[in-house]
């Protein structure tokens, strides 16, 4: 533990950097200039100091670590309280790793309203990290819904044609789920007297009551995440969203619909969790095949790497509602490598784009001769994608598939379907884009990477081996907290009469 605040330090540093860039003047040019440099240089610090969560954090505890308290509202009994577990500290790493990479991917592709830009940046760092990091149910969702804002202007300002469309769909869908979510906030205060989360981790709500507070849960994280069948407006915002907008989105904000999952449905609302559990399982298999298929039929590179994550997110409801200490833990390792390997895809994609102007799968072929650098990068995060064994990729399915057999043979078959097809329609690309006869004319002078590319790329190669080859420093840090969440919901099935899951699931052995 340290002395100092630190987690309100890596919330609060990127505003920091927005306060410098508002004040920068001069021509357009120079400021656009200095914008860039003091976005790389805040969130560089930001992320340098998040480190410390890192090294500093004991693996061997289940308790909130870095915790921070102070009143905000004491009539109303609201506090501003911070503090991290196994479950999210990883999360704020995340947050703070992708967004330098963001700024750097966004260097020169940006032109326009630069300034404006690398602020909507730094204050959705804060608010993704603040996110993580509350243990004040208000607190929460002020930076839960105050995400939207900053993603909603890069969808809507910086996208491509059809931005305002998918900026307005990106707003609607998730924040319709969210007035739900206040709708359940508002209940679990009236009833326990209270928004302190470690407290609402404990109580002990009616189980009619807990039907009705889970189904809004799900309507909000079910949408954020997101599950079939509200994942239609994912592959628009993917589409539309510039490159940076697309690698955050995938890399965190998918994220927080199964962070929410674990961190209030499962823990706060046993009963109801395990009852809709074949509910969950039954969308988690359906995204998991069906998104896979439509991921093979798609031509715009974006557009199938978006279908791809709807996919790979199956996974992460599937493991995190078997309860099993494997499928938590793999739904949770998948969430973290599917952050850094779907980001480091849309980068892939964003780095041809910026030079051939266009994402359709049929306008390239044989880039292998041109840009061998590249073909190596991107077979990487393929094979990750896939899950090939020794990338971080492999991991967390493997782990989620050990957790569904543990539950239902069936659940594990259906949903290790979707590893084959998931390897076809990723080899598809590939093959599609990288090799065959380099035929076209504009394609025989395109460029490999650049330094500023093989800078952004670099980090992310080295987590996705990192991930796969020693996973077990990544598995330490949150494997106490999901013995802990699960042993709190077997005994709390248990003081209720819930009895096994068994009673309740898919039991076709």
């Amino acid at each position: 533990m340290t002395s100092w605040p630190i987690l309100s330090l890596v919330t609060f540093l990127p505003l920091a950097g927005v306060a410098f860039i508002l004040f920068i003047r001069g021509e357009p040019d120079l400021v656009a200039r200095n914008a860039r440099y003091v976005a790389l240089w805040t969130s560089l610090i930001t992320f340098v100091v998040s480190l410390s969560l890192w090294f500093g954090f004991d693996r061997g505890s289940a308790a909130f670590q870095f915790t921070e308290y102070a009143e905000w509202m004491p009539g109303l009994g609201f506090a501003y309280s911070m503090g991290v577990d196994g479950i999210s500290v990883l999360f704020v790493l995340l947050s703070t790793l992708l967004t330098p990479l963001c700024v750097i991917a966004s260097w020169d592709a940006i032109k326009v309203r630069v300034k404006e830009y690398m602020i909507a940046f730094l204050v959705l760092e804060t608010l993704m990290v603040g996110m993580f990091c509350a243990l004040d149910f208000m607190v929460f969702y002020v930076f839960f819904e105050g995400v939207l804002i900053p993603m909603f202007l890069i969808i809507g300002i910086w996208g491509g044609e059809r931005r305002v469309y998918a900026a307005f769909k990106f707003f609607l869908y998730t924040l319709t789920g969210s007035v739900l979510l206040l709708l359940a906030l508002l209940a679990m205060y009236f009833e326990s007297g209270t928004t302190d989360i470690p407290t609402l981790l404990v109580y002990d709500f009616p189980p009619a009551m807990q039907t009705w507070l889970w189904l809004a849960f799900f309507a909000s994280f079910a949408v954020k995440v997101p599950m079939w069948p509200v994942h239609t407006w994912l592959p628009d915002a993917h589409v539309e969203a510039p490159t940076a907008g697309s690698v955050i989105l995938a890399g965190v904000l998918l994220k927080m619909g199964g962070y929410g999952f674990l961190r209030f449905s499962l823990p706060m609302l046993p009963d109801a969790s395990v009852f809709f559990t074949p509910f969950v399982f039954t969308l988690s298999i359906i995204a998991i095949v069906y998104t896979s298929l439509v991921a093979l039929a798609q031509e715009d590179m974006k557009k199938l790497i978006a279908y791809s994550s709807v996919a790979h997110m199956g996974f992460v409801t599937l493991g995190t509602f078997t309860v099993t200490q494997q499928g938590v833990e793999g739904a949770l390792f998948q969430m973290l490598s599917h952050g850094v390997v779907s980001a480091a895809l849309f980068l892939i994609v964003g780095v041809v784009y910026d030079r051939m102007h266009t994402r359709l799968i049929s306008r390239y072929g044989g880039l292998v001769d041109r840009m061998p650098a590249y073909a190596l990068s991107f077979m990487i995060f393929m094979l990750a994608s896939v899950g090939l064994p020794g990338t971080g990729g492999f991991v967390g399915e493997f782990l989620v598939l050990v957790g569904a057999f543990q539950v239902s043979t069936w659940v594990a078959l259906l949903a290790a379907s979707g590893m084959v097809l998931g390897a076809a329609y990723m080899l598809y690309l590939y093959r599609r884009v990288i090799f065959g006869i380099l035929s076209k004319a504009d394609l025989k002078t395109i460029l490999d990477l650049n330094r500023r590319e093989a800078v952004v790329f670099a980090p992310l190669l080295v987590l996705v081996f990192w991930m796969g080859i020693y996973p077990m420093s990544f598995i330490d840090i949150f494997s106490a907290t999901v013995a802990n969440l699960i042993a709190d919901h077997e005994q709390a099935m248990a003081a209720s009469g819930g009895g096994s899951m068994w009673a309740v699931l898919w039991t076709a052995q």
